[in-house]
Parts: structure tokens; sequence; C-alpha cells
């Protein structure tokens, strides 16, 4: 067993956090946040930039519009519109079956030629050569099926794309088409990813051009095997049968190989990285110098990563590195190959925090770049000739996320971003510039570029600080309980609005509690729907328990095994100390959560029934065997192997418990929590005599969105204003 980590102490940035509040707070000439407040001031992400090779400009989309910023002038101008391009698009089927495509798929809608000269551009399906900045553009494809996922080849000379479940590859130049694939059937796909792929591995393309542009890699996904969930879309006045591929835990997975076909066309030859049947292929990596690829093997249940490298023209591989873990190992796409392919950089949580190390080729550790009781959460950029690895971390505090850099010999780690709060970046090819997006609890969020040092080079989007001259945005506190092992967990808190000491209010805890998520960080929250629950009466708290992410693999893989067991006594804990402070009703709390927090509810509800009182649950898994193959199995391992474990983390069996007011909500196709769950939960509190709120929604994804979630809202605010006050 892993030795438990030591606590940290709060650091001091964190505790400038905590607002401690008393008496009756006042907002002159504000008022209070509504539901429509909400909605209205919804942060809009903002759009990502696409960096030319050269690093002195980018490119990005935003209504409809492509534009350019360039460093030198640190101007944006439009380049063109995109309707010119939909409107000269080949139109599809419109009566084509519904794909269930995964929200994590990454297609490049804009990308660079090799030059910086012109942009490729995939407007409704088809594929566009665009001159910038003129914008000036010609149409390289009009076909009824979609171009799919193009990339242009290193050279600038070819475009590749995915069209049906086939690989093609066009020259540029004379706009001749090839196909590299023939083998393709509806149920195996060339270079296109199965369902589960992207959404728990975040893998988001299925095939990669070699860097001397003569040949691509791609994996193949049979997926005869995988379970078919029937979805049925119920709106039209004859039902279409809308069936999804996916796969159950404990069922088959798609069985993937990986293969390397030339450019020129021929023969694929299939890599040998072993029986991949109980096996997933997370990640794949040209080494550049065009003779290997670098591929990442998981076992079935997730607990080993394996390195290989592949020679591209035998198709033989041979173990670089492994890395196992007695929970379950996270797979990052930290992995950066140096230009001479002789190194790498590669990431670990085996010290139970994700550090940075340096690997020779040949599988031998060079060094260890970082150290301490934080993590390293995302590898921003390789700068090979000024010798930085610049990484975003949880460093100066767990609630917050900055840039550092480190110097490839271990020395001189700097933070780059000063500023408080989270910090989103996307640095240049060269690592010279990059965006922020960043902001606090007490500063709403802004947008910059900066140079490599942290240095402001121009401001990108202004802090929209409407809400806070409008709104009676009420402070948000960050408090701090500990455990009775010593660890500290972190909670948001939001009073009602008109506070007064002595009082006894509502309360709702707000919870998501699974891994690889952190609800309460030093970040701009706005015009929530936390704000206007707080604005009609009600406390408004969440915690991160044990298992959420930004701790630390130790302290994230305390669920094990078993789902929302130590996740309660985390919550519970957390809602006695917010019952201590002497404003919460005890006999009046609620709790509301989506996906793994719809389970959270459900498992709270059913486990401290005279804890809570009402609760609503979006969204919720019931039955852990309903859900996907490779999220479950990482943290539950095979049903078969542990059928404790999943009975008693699934809802579903302890409908009986049931003594508060419970709502269950859910999109009727979704494809990711199949609404299978709630129908068997539905089923088991009516065997049981348990009365229940029932809210669905008709659309084809997990989250409830548009004029619907306008409504869901409504929804659930009145059932806690029925039920708790």
């Amino acid at each position: 067993m892993r030795a438990r980590a030591k606590p940290r102490s709060m650091p001091h940035k964190v505790t400038a956090l905590l607002v401690l509040l008393s008496g009756t707070w006042s907002f002159a000439q504000k008022r209070p946040v509504t539901l429509d407040d909400v909605d209205r001031f919804a942060a809009r992400p903002s759009p990502a930039p696409v960096w030319s090779p050269d690093g002195s400009k980018f490119a990005y989309e935003a209504a409809e519009r492509i534009y350019l910023y360039e460093i030198s002038n640190r101007e944006a101008k439009e380049v063109a519109p995109l309707a010119p391009l939909n409107a000269a698009a080949a139109k599809g089927d419109p009566a084509a079956p519904f794909a269930w495509e995964n929200r994590r798929v990454r297609e490049a809608r804009l990308q660079w030629t090799p030059d910086g000269a012109r942009l490729l551009v995939l407007a409704s399906g088809d594929l566009f050569l665009m001159e910038a900045p003129s914008g000036k553009w010609r149409q390289l494809t009009s076909t009824a099926a979609a171009e799919r996922d193009p990339k242009i080849s290193p050279d600038g000379k070819w475009v590749a794309f995915r069209r049906g479940n086939e690989l093609f590859v066009l020259d540029l130049a004379s706009l001749k088409e090839r196909r590299l694939t023939h083998d393709a059937t509806e149920t195996l796909w060339n270079a296109r990813l199965d369902w589960v792929y992207p959404e728990e591995l975040d893998l988001g393309t299925a095939y990669w051009w070699s860097p001397d542009s003569k040949a691509l890699a791609y994996l193949q996904f049979d997926v005869s095997r995988q379970m078919v969930y029937p979805h049925g879309d119920l709106q039209p006045a004859i039902p279409v049968f809308e069936p999804q591929r996916y796969p159950k835990a404990g069922t088959p997975n798609a069985d993937v190989r990986l293969g390397v076909v030339p450019a020129a066309g021929g023969q694929t030859r299939w890599m040998d990285v072993g029986e991949t049947r109980e096996a997933l292929l997370g990640r794949v990596t040209w080494t550049p110098d065009a003779q290997s690829l670098l591929v990442q093997r998981l076992n079935r249940v997730q607990n080993r990563l394996d390195l290989l490298l592949v020679k591209a023209a035998s198709g033989a591989a041979r173990l670089l590195l492994r890395e196992t873990d007695p929970y379950w190992v996270n797979l990052t796409s930290d992995l950066r190959v140096f230009a001479d392919s002789r190194r790498f950089l590669w990431s670990s949580e085996r010290s139970g925090f994700r550090r940075l190390y340096l690997y020779e080729m040949d599988g031998k550790l060079q060094r260890q770049l970082t150290s301490g009781e934080w993590e390293v959460t995302e590898v921003v950029c390789l700068d090979e000739p000024g010798g930085w690895v610049y990484y975003l971390s949880t460093e100066e505090s767990p609630l917050e996320q900055r840039l550092y850099r480190v110097a490839l010999d271990g020395s001189g780690r700097r933070l780059i971003t000063a500023e408080e709060g989270v910090h989103r970046v996307s640095m240049s090819p060269t690592c010279a510039h990059f965006t922020d997006t960043y902001g606090s609890l007490r500063e709403p969020t802004r947008r910059v570029l900066r140079q490599a040092d942290g240095g402001l080079v121009a401001e990108l989007e202004a802090p929209d600080r409407k809400p806070i001259e409008e709104l009676e945005l009420l402070p948000v506190e960050i408090v701090p309980v500990r455990t009775p092992d010593g660890e500290t967990l972190y909670a948001r808190l939001i009073r009602p609005a008109g506070w007064e000491k002595g009082r006894l209010y509502p309360a709702i805890v707000m919870v998501y509690g699974g891994p690889h998520s952190q609800a309460v960080q030093n970040s701009w929250r706005g015009a929530s729907f936390e704000q206007a629950l707080a604005h009609r009466g009600f406390a408004v708290w969440q915690l991160d328990n044990r298992g959420s992410a930004g701790r630390g693999h130790a302290w994230e893989s305390k669920l094990f095994r078993r789902l929302g067991k130590q996740e309660l006594e985390d919550q519970l804990l957390g809602l006695q100390r917010l019952i201590d402070m002497g404003f919460v009703d005890p006999k009046r709390v609620g709790i509301h959560g989506w996906s793994y927090g719809g389970f959270m509810t459900l498992y709270a509800m059913l486990h401290a029934p005279e804890v809570f009182r009402a609760g609503v649950a979006g969204a919720p898994v019931t039955d852990w065997r309903n859900y996907d193959t490779i999220y479950t199995e990482r943290y539950l391992g095979l049903p078969q192997d542990n059928p404790k474990g999943y009975r008693e983390s699934s809802p579903v069996h302890f409908a009986a418990n049931l003594k508060g007011r419970l709502m269950l909500i859910h999109n009727y196709q979704d494809d990711n929590v199949l609404f299978q769950n709630t129908f068997q939960m539905m089923v088991a509190l009516q065997r049981a005599g348990k009365p229940f709120d029932l809210m669905l929604y008709p659309q084809k994804t997990h989250g409830v969105t548009g004029a619907f979630q306008r409504h869901m809202r409504e929804t659930i605010l009145s059932f806690f204003e029925r039920e708790l006050r």
C-alpha cells in the first residue's frame, strides 16, 4: 500500500481567500441575481487560438467569421466570413441516421499550412483552402458525404481526411484524391474512433501523419462485439430507431489495432503491439525522425501502462518503460519527444503526485525535473532551444492552476503567471508567446497575450464587469474542513441574501464528488445558478471530497473499488461543519448534482436518509453495470471480480431507504449516462412504494442545454422552494 501523503498546511494565498462575514450585507442600487441573469451572463468560451507554425500570429473563429491576430501589431482583423463557404459546401443527406459521436472528438476546423500563408478550413463537411490575410479561398472537396478530421501533411502538399469509415489523402496541387484504406464495413472503422475512447481516454483523433509526410499511422476499430443500446427518437410521428454502440462494464470493448499505410498508397503494415483484445491503445506519437511510433498501451483495468517503441517499417515493438499502480494509472498527453529522437519528456504519478521526468530513448531515466506535494496538471510547451519545459501546476495552491517553467536540468523552476486564480494557457509552437485566460473568486475572467516570461503583450478580452455593476453578487467563501485523520478538505459557501446572525436558513449541497473533477477552485463564478439560489433564501455549499482531482493520486485513489462511501463520509463531515457555523437549519437540507453528482445525490439520500430532506439527481448512474467499460473498470474493476463493490456502489439496490423527497432528471437520449439508469431507479422506487418526481428532456446529449436548461433550472428551484421552505 502507498503511504498516505502528509497533509499540507493551508497556503497563505488560500488563507487570503477566506472571507470572514458577519451581520447583514447591503448592496446599494443593485438587484438580486435571477435565473434570467444566469443565462444572460453565462460565461462564453473564448475562441481557441490556432497558432501559425512560426508563432507570429494565430487565427480563430468567432461569430461565424475567421479572424487573424498578428503579434507584431497587436491587432485582430477579420479574414473572411464562413457563410459563403457553408453555402458552397455540398449538402449531405438530411435523412442520414443520427451519429452517436463523442463530444470529445477533436476535429480541427482551422489549421495552418506549414508555410503559415494559408488556412485549411472545414465548413459544413467540405474542405477549403484560404489565403491569410486576404481571405481568398478555393474549394477542395464537394461531396455529399462529409470529409472529417482533416490534417495537412507536414510538407504542406497533401491533406488527409476520413470519409465514412475510410482514410483518404488529397493532392493540394492537382486536387486528385487517393483512398488509402479499403476494408471498412458498418462495424470496421478505419481512422475513426468509437464512442468510449474519446470519452474516457481523451483521445481526440484516430490517425497521425508521419513527420516526413510519407506515411500515416491509424487505428482500426472493430466494434462488432460492442453491445448496442437501443436509443429511439420519440418526437417524430413515426419514432426513429437510433442504436448506439456503447460498451457497458464487463462487456467487450472494440478490438483495436494500429497500422501504418504509405501516403502514396499500398498495403497497411500492422504494428505488433501485442494482444489488444483486453488492452487499450491510449496514445500514438511519431518520433521526429519518422522511423518509429511511441505507443501507450493500458491493460483493461488500467493499473499498468506500457510505453512501447514500435518500428514503423517492420512493426516490431519493444518496451521502453512500464508504469504500474495498485489502484489505476491516469493517462495524459504530456509525452514530448525531442527533435533528435533521442530523448523524451514523461510525466508520472508514481510518487503520489504527477511529476516530470526526462528519459533517454532506450528507456533509461536521465533525471527528474519536478518534485513536491503538488500536481503538474499539464505540459504546455517544450522549448528545446531555450532549454525549458512550460507546465501548469497547483504548486501555489491546490485551489489554483498557474503556469511555471523548469530547466531541462531540473533547475530554475519559476512561476510565470503571478495573478491568483485558475489559468488556462495556449502557447505558441515556439514557446515565445501564450494566451492566458484567468480569473478568481474576486476578479472576472480576462484573456491576455503574454511573452514566455509572463510579460504582458496585450489584452485580448477585457473582463466583463457588468455582473458586478448590476447585480448583488453575494460573497463566495472558501471554507477549510479538517478531517479526523488530519487532511484538509475545501468547500465553497454562499450565504443566503439578507443573511442575519441568529436566523436559520435552508441549505442546498451542490455535489459532484467523482474523479477527474475539481469543483472548489479560486475561479470566477459570476452570476451562477448558485447565486440565484442564494438570492431565493438558500445557503449554497459545495465541497470537494477525497477522490476528486487536483490533490494528487493518493488523494484521488480513496474511492478505489467502492464508489460513494468515502465521498459521502467527507460530504457529511463538511455538512456538519456548515451546520456548526450556526445559521443552517439541519432539518431543511437539500442536495443536487449532475452525472457523478446525480449518483452522489441518490447515494447520499439512500445512505444518509435522515440528513437530506430533498434531492434532485440529474442524469445519475444508478447501477455501475450500466456505465461504460473504460471509466467504470478503472475504479471498480470488472463486475465479475468485484460484485460486492458494484452492488454496494449502486443506488438502485437501496431504493427502500428513501425518506426525503426526490426528483429525477434525465435526457431521454443521453449518450453518456444512459436513461436506462433512471428507468431502473424508477422501477426500484415504485416497487419499494416510494413516491418521487420526474422530469425528462428530449436532447441527445448528457447535459441539458438551450431553452431546456432554463426550464430545468426553474424546475429545480421550484422543487427546493416547495420542499425546503
